[in-house]
C-alpha cells in the first residue's frame, strides 16, 4: 500500500484516523485518547522495581497505579508505529544531531541530549500540571468542547511557534 510508504502523510488524513481511533477508544474503552499518565504509570513501575511495595504506598501511585494499562499499550504502539511507518518509507536513520539542530547549536551529541532531557523533563511537569497532555487535551478535551482544553491548545500553539522562533 501506497499510504504506509510515503514519506509524508496528509495531515487531514492523519487527523480522520486519530478522531476515528479517539471514536473506537471511547466505545471500547469508555476512555478518552492521552498519554501523560502512562509516562506517570511507567515511574511508579520502575520505583516498584526498584523499592519494592514501598513505592505502592506514596499517595500519587495510589491514584495512579503503577500498571500496564490501555493508554501504556497506546504510548507503546506509537512508538512501534513511528518506527514501522521510518522503515516502511525508507527515512529511517539514527543519528545523535539532526541537522536543523547541528546548524543551530553545533555537533554536541552530549547537548542534543542535555535539551532533549530537559525538555521532555519540563514537557512531563507541564502534563502533570495542567491535567492533560497535548494528545489529552488537544485531541479528546477538543473533541469534548472543553474550554479549558481548547485554552490549553491554543497555549502548546503559542509556546511552540515562539520557542521556534526564538531558537531557530
Amino acid at each position: 500500500m501506497e499510504l504506509f510508504t510515503a514519506h509524508i502523510w496528509s495531515p487531514y488524513a492523519a487527523g480522520a484516523i486519530i478522531g476515528l481511533l479517539n471514536c473506537v477508544a471511547i466505545v471500547v474503552s469508555d476512555k478518552f485518547i492521552g498519554c501523560s499518565t502512562a509516562f506517570s504509570r511507567s515511574s511508579g513501575m520502575l520505583e516498584t522495581f526498584a523499592r519494592g511495595a514501598a513505592a505502592a504506598e506514596r499517595p500519587y501511585y495510589k491514584k495512579f497505579t503503577p500498571e500496564i494499562d490501555w493508554e501504556w499499550m497506546l504510548v507503546a504502539g506509537i512508538a512501534a508505529g513511528a518506527f514501522l511507518s521510518a522503515l516502511l518509507s525508507g527515512g529511517l536513520q539514527a543519528v545523535w544531531v539532526p541537522g536543523l539542530w547541528a546548524e543551530t547549536f553545533g555537533h554536541s551529541a552530549p547537548l542534543r541530549v542535555a535539551a532533549a532531557f530537559a525538555g521532555g523533563v519540563l514537557v512531563a511537569f507541564g502534563a502533570r500540571w495542567a491535567g492533560g497532555c497535548t494528545s489529552g487535551h488537544g485531541i479528546s478535551g477538543t473533541m469534548q468542547l472543553a474550554a479549558s482544553s481548547w485554552v490549553a491548545v491554543l497555549c502548546f500553539f503559542a509556546g511552540g511557534i515562539a520557542t521556534a522562533m526564538l531558537l531557530y
